[in-house]
């Protein structure tokens, strides 16, 4: 009984530690995560800053994946090449060494100050930045609390039989260590949790020095293992060069060291003799002598994993999803920029379907009424799609500015699938009836729909500016088209009606065909000002609850 309840401590000890790395991570990505985004970018020249920018953001991040999924977005987007994104990667391992330094030291008295600073901060803070630095104090907090526990329950913990077999094993065999530690960092989705585990652990003399260094090649290695999954489901296999390539690096540093450990274990516990620090210290040396071993090599190493993994070569299926990769849902702001990107390709296929209803009806060409109708269901998958993407995110879980951007996401996609919807069941119709009878419009009347789908284009690529800047005055731009569309629908439906006043009867029919497809084509107008102009214009305050005018007026 005294057994399981020690197990059942540690276990709660360590989830406590993980849920500590947890906070830290998620709350400095909300806090800081499109800046450093930006300063990744910005840092992207030449293989040692972009080397350096993968240090500084990862010891901030204290997550070598959160770096890893926004350096193979730029990858994915070819806004950088593979040598750099390497060179990030290997700054990224040597930055999440760093606050297992810090953790090395007897730090844990700050525990409660952190913990109680954090709560007041998360509590009392009026701007969402200062809640979510809150929340990295009451992370780090918990972490220590978690440290101090796990050393607490150590002690009983040596002598249980299970335990000592399983420790004999790891201590006289190395790889074994290495790949139970792989598997548990797998597992666990953090590796400065494992190590600091692991130097728990041989600071109580659980594991010898040697097995404690073969479980932080095991760590370093099983960190490297969840991107590689992770990126097996795109479309591309190209986006799984910079996962595999960093992997690589991982595997063939491990093995080195591996082959080095009987000689380096004493050298550095001579040097080192704190167990605990000797760890860290290890570690630490690890990552930076891979840099160095590597940094030299990454473009021939680029150029042979391009050779391994060719770009993908047949056309994909426009109506699936390119750009909604289900790594990043781990960073909000990198899934929204995700999802904003593949919301661009449904604003192109509506395009496209305004392009075909144009030529069916200048042309009389029936087939590009059927491509057009096809068009529409890529618009469908693709909304369908993106909303699975964003629905999953808790709006309590995330900032603020992040929530508003996926509302717009959100109006932008619904929007443009509904724009989709008229073109093909309202407005195709209108064409296919139109052919059928063989009506045909006036050519001042023929020239006028032109016209308006040509205004429909240009105004979609307007809804598309407003939605990637959120200009405010573009959006006013945007929405005064509405009223532009309303007058000309007006002068429409009053020339209808005098023509019939005039007896004209022959034009009858095709006159209100001519009022019809108007209408409908001021519906799409309507779909677009709403997509991207009314979320702008409501933010900024300047959009009226209604067109109505309110009280009564003698």
């Amino acid at each position: 009984m005294d057994t399981t309840l020690t197990f059942i401590d540690l276990a709660g000890s360590i989830a406590l530690l993980l849920w500590g790395v947890h906070m830290v991570q998620t709350g400095i990505q909300r806090a800081f995560g499109p800046d450093l985004r930006r300063l990744l970018a910005a840092a992207l020249g030449n293989r040692l800053k972009a080397f350096a920018a993968g240090l500084g953001v990862t010891a901030v991040l204290q997550s070598s994946t959160a770096t890893g999924l926004m350096i193979s977005s730029f990858a994915a987007a070819g806004f950088i090449d593979l040598a750099s994104g390497l060179a990030v990667m290997l700054g990224a391992n040597v930055g999440t060494t760093l606050i297992v330094q810090l953790l090395s030291f007897d730090v844990t008295r700050i525990a409660p100050p952190l913990v109680l600073l954090g709560v007041l901060m998360f509590r009392r803070g009026t701007l969402a930045r200062t809640r979510d630095l809150g929340r990295v104090a009451i992370g780090l907090g918990l972490m220590l609390i978690a440290l101090g526990q796990v050393l607490q329950v150590l002690t009983p913990f040596e002598d249980v039989p299970s335990l000592r077999i399983l420790l004999g094993m790891i201590a006289t065999a190395p790889i074994v260590a290495l790949l139970f530690s792989a598997a548990l960092t797998w597992l666990a989705h953090s590796s400065v949790a494992v190590i600091l585990l692991v130097m728990s652990f041989a600071s109580r003399g659980v594991v010898p020095p040697h097995a404690a260094f073969a479980l932080v090649l095991g760590a370093n290695l099983g960190t490297a293992i969840n991107p590689v999954l992770e990126s097996a489901g795109g479309n591309d296999p190209a986006a799984k060069r910079l996962p595999l390539g960093n992997l690589i690096n991982r595997l063939v540093g491990c093995g080195l060291a591996l082959a080095a450990l009987d000689w380096i274990g004493p050298v550095l516990v001579t040097i080192e003799p704190d167990s605990a620090r000797a760890v860290a210290d290890f570690h630490t040396a690890f990552n930076l002598v891979l840099a160095l071993l590597f940094l030299p090599a990454l473009e021939p190493f680029s150029r042979l994993l391009q050779r391994w993994i060719p770009n993908r070569v047949d056309a994909p299926d426009p109506s699936q999803p390119l750009y909604l990769d289900p790594a990043a849902r781990e960073i909000p702001s990198l899934a929204l920029a995700s999802a904003a990107r593949e919301a661009l390709r449904m604003a192109d296929a509506l395009e496209a379907m305004l392009h075909g209803v144009a030529d069916a009806f200048d042309k009389g060409d029936r087939t590009k009424i059927a491509e057009t109708k096809r068009i529409d269901d890529t618009l469908d998958r693709l909304n369908t799609a993106i909303k699975a993407y964003l629905t999953v995110f808790d709006p309590d879980a995330m900032a603020n500015a992040d929530n508003r951007r996926l509302l717009e996401i959100l109006t932008f996609t619904t929007n443009i699938e509904h724009a989709g919807d008229v073109l093909e069941r309202d407005i195709l119709g209108i064409v296919n009836r139109q052919l059928k009878r063989g009506l045909k419009l006036s050519t001042v009347g023929k020239a006028e729909i032109l016209g308006l789908i040509d205004r429909l284009c240009r105004n979609l690529r307007s809804c598309v500016a407003v939605f990637m800047t959120e200009d405010a005055g573009m959006a006013r731009l945007l929405a005064d088209e509405k009223e532009a569309f309303r007058d000309i629908e007006a002068a429409a439906t009053q020339a209808h009606f005098m023509r019939l006043r005039a007896g004209a009867a022959l034009t009858a029919e095709t006159s209100s065909l001519h009022l019809d497809l108007i209408r409908d084509l001021k519906r799409v107008n309507a779909h677009l000002v709403a997509a991207a102009a009314y979320p702008v214009l409501k933010e900024q305050g300047e959009l009226l609850p209604s067109r109505v005018r309110s009280g009564n007026q003698d």
